[in-house]
């Protein structure tokens, strides 16, 4: 019994590694990259924990994948590998290709032949499960009902694009090839171990420098936030009950602008890290609006509750508290993340704007 899990350095992935780690003796073999967003500083706290096996591979790469299934047989796939920055897509959005379609590809195959070798019994108990985004669906009128699974495909940016192509190849290999898939479309996660280029991580760590808080536009985009611990939970729950070949979208009932997002990271740094210079909205600066924004992104997670009884244990106010604190407390994980490269992007995207 071992998931085979992609990804599980990154954001999302470590904190499901943690996560079920923390609940399971179930090993898991973590297969990750290290690009710039993978940290294996992220899972310390297993160094030595003979549950969890990393290996530094690339999910494009098919004899590794045909080794890793070979030698651990795995019972399923959780795919969270991707390159998922928007911004980073619009400046390269070849990367995105090759990593979220071409990988995809590489490990649905893999998958697939693993699944089709295993004894009866095995096979049907096999699960290759599918992490997404909202992003696919496009962006909603401020008065529009939220995405349901059901909600045409309208991706808008080259990453929402291609998370979509993979959707379609999930979504194919299901049902051409029997097997058997799960998906779930996730909407803007926050928390721990966030790479510090995403919205709220970003305005934590450059509040506390007394950098600029960057705000697209008007800052009236909104998002529905989904802190990282219920995410994790919400996909135990799918991997252990979902319905073979069916779509979860799993949301936090947290609907909000950018700019009230960043409004409420400064009070709480008033709070718990005043600075001696004023508070830190003064920091708040309005900057050109990235090609494509878009507005509005809500989540009906009503199916998910329904069929398997999930909700969120987390409200925005107690999310946003825990994940401000963590960083405040972790003060050694962000220098560490801010690397040479990461101060090379940040100048690409903001310099201009």
């Amino acid at each position: 019994m071992t998931l085979l899990i992609t990804g599980g350095a990154g954001f999302i992935g470590s904190n499901f590694v943690l996560d079920w780690l923390a609940q399971s003796d179930e090993p898991v073999v973590n297969l990750d990259a290290l690009t710039y967003a993978g940290n294996l500083q992220n899972l310390a706290s297993l160094q030595g924990d003979a549950r969890h096996v990393f290996v530094q591979g690339d999910i494009g790469d098919r004899a590794l994948l045909d080794r890793l299934f070979a030698q651990h047989r795995p019972r399923a796939v959780l795919h969270f590998a991707a390159e998922s920055h928007v911004d980073r897509s619009i400046h390269g959005p070849g990367a995105f290709i090759k990593t979220n379609v071409e990988g995809t590809f590489t490990l649905l195959e893999a998958s697939r032949a693993h699944w089709n070798a295993l004894a009866d019994e095995d096979k049907a108990a096999f699960r290759f499960h599918h992490v997404s985004t909202d992003e696919v669906y496009g962006s909603l009128a401020p008065d529009a009902p939220a995405f349901t699974e059901t909600h045409p495909y309208e991706p808008n940016s080259p990453y929402s694009a291609s998370k979509a192509a993979s959707d379609h190849l999930v979504r194919a290999w299901h049902h051409t090839y029997g097997l058997p898939v799960l998906t779930t479309n996730c909407s803007n996660n926050y928390g721990p171990y966030h790479f510090p280029e995403k919205l709220i991580p970003l305005m934590i760590v450059n509040a506390l420098a007394g950098k600029p808080l960057p705000i697209y536009g008007d800052g009236l985009q909104v998002r529905d936030w989904l802190y990282v611990g219920d995410h994790c939970s919400a996909i135990r729950a799918v991997l252990a009950r979902g319905r073979v070949g069916e779509v979860y979208n799993i949301g936090g009932w947290n609907e909000m602008p950018n700019r009230d997002i960043v409004h409420r990271v400064c009070a709480l740094l008033d709070e718990l890290r005043p600075s001696g210079e004023g508070p830190y909205t003064r920091l708040i600066t309005f900057v050109k609006d990235r090609p494509g924004h878009d507005r509005r992104y809500a989540i009906d997670a009503g199916k998910i509750e329904r069929e398997l009884g999930w909700r969120p244990a987390e409200t925005f106010e107690t999310g946003i508290r825990k994940t401000v604190q963590w960083y405040l407390d972790h003060a050694d994980w962000v220098a560490n993340v801010q690397s040479g490269g990461y101060r090379d992007w940040l100048a690409t995207n903001y310099s201009s704007r």
